[in-house]
């Protein structure tokens, strides 16, 4: 059963909307927290203003409940948590992370050692998020899959958020790519409203204006995964899951950012939009 185009319409332009509104009045908040850090030209810029997207959803929310069918609210319900327990995790490490361990390697080598870091306490949360609804979302067989496709689209985009941009066109990638494999299915209008939402804040990510941080960052990597979840088939999600547990191993060893520099098209489309 489709929803009406009309209502992915709505969906994205309401939650683009409200962000339009708000994000003026979030980013002041922040700053007057003087809870600003330098970017990576060393400008100090407010962090952490990813908590726009759970904010926004949850504000969409309430007049988007008449318009979305009924069956479909316990999704939404699913989805808008996934989106705020990603952000409030990402929001503590941006608050309390440090830079002594970084990688999922190093942070969870120093859980084994007894050593608890804020990167290691977000994998720990994020694991058990991702093994809950990974639960409550299909076949038991495919539990594992389900987990592990949510929680590495957590941390992959997690990864790419180093430089202003990046991680946001990565997203971008993830839901045209998500939409295209689910046409037709209902669950696609919570892309819809998470992608609004995000396009009106893009601009000021992409201009250096401030930093979405881990809050951001998680919130989407949590929304493309729940959403790799709910609409792609068991061949898609093995071939995702390779993909991500590929990208993870080599960005453990090499970086990421040298990865892309070296490469011509790959460079381009990561200063696509940047200021200099």
């Amino acid at each position: 059963m489709r929803t009406p185009l009309i209502i992915h319409i709505i969906s994205f332009l309401l939650s683009f909307v409200i962000t339009i509104a708000i994000q003026n009045m979030v980013l002041g908040m922040i700053t007057r927290a003087e809870f600003v850090r330098p970017n990576f030209k060393q400008n100090l810029i407010p962090v952490g203003s990813g908590i726009l997207f759970p904010t926004t959803l949850a504000v969409a929310y309430i007049p988007l409940f008449l318009l979305w069918p009924q069956h479909l609210l316990e999704k939404a319900f699913i989805f808008i948590f996934v989106v705020t327990f990603a952000a409030l995790l990402g929001i503590l490490d941006d608050f309390w992370g440090s830079k002594e361990t970084s990688g999922l390697k190093g942070h969870l080598g120093a859980l084994f050692k007894g050593r608890l870091t804020t990167g290691g306490f977000k994998a720990v949360w994020g694991g058990i998020l991702a093994l809950l609804v990974a639960v409550v979302s299909g076949e038991l067989i495919m539990i594992p899959v389900n987990a592990l496709l949510l929680a590495l689209s957590i941390n992959a985009i997690n990864l790419l958020d180093l430089r202003p941009g990046r991680a946001g066109k990565a997203f971008i990638l993830g839901v045209v790519l998500l939409a295209a494999a689910g046409i037709g299915r209902q669950e696609t209008v919570f892309l819809a409203v998470l992608t609004g939402s995000f396009l009106a804040f893009f601009p000021l990510d992409l201009k250096a204006k401030t930093m979405m941080g881990d809050a951001g960052s998680n919130a989407l990597g949590g929304a493309l995964g729940i959403m790799s979840v709910w609409l792609l088939s068991m061949e898609a999600k093995f071939g995702v899951l390779l993909f991500l547990v590929t990208f993870h191993l080599i960005t453990e060893k090499v970086s990421l950012t040298k990865i892309i520099e070296k490469n011509r098209f790959l460079n381009f489309l990561d200063t696509l939009g940047r200021e200099r």
